[in-house]
């Protein structure tokens, strides 16, 4: 799955598509957690908060077509920007926005700004 994390902002965002189950979850009960594994067993990190459900990108190039764009690092972006946003328009890509309230585990690198707690 991809996803990005916004310290700042404290969002995690994740690409998915409309006929996935949890965009109807999320869609009736917004609470939501995310658990990253770390390097071994020992290591891992939690986000908890509340979801949001994207529009669908529904042109090639529009703003939810451009926020999916963005969760992909630089050097994974397509060669063809515009054949890879008509792509997410035919698949019914949408961004799912967890807003961060806990964050926590023992994979956290709180040196980029990232913050723990309530």
């Amino acid at each position: 799955m991809v996803y990005n994390w916004d310290p700042q902002e404290r969002i995690v965002r994740f690409a998915t598509t409309a006929d996935r189950v949890k965009v109807r979850h999320l869609r009736r009960d917004p609470r939501a957690a995310v658990h990253v594994q770390g390097g071994d067993v020992w290591s891992f990190a939690v986000a908890e908060g509340e979801a949001e459900v994207s529009e669908l990108t529904t042109v090639p190039g529009d703003a939810v077509g451009r926020e999916l764009l963005a969760l992909l690092p630089e050097a994974a972006r397509p060669a063809d920007e515009n054949a890879f946003l008509e792509q997410l328009v035919a698949e019914r890509r949408l961004v799912i926005r967890l807003k961060v309230r806990r964050l926590y585990g023992t994979a956290l690198d709180f040196g980029t700004g990232a913050a723990s707690g309530s």
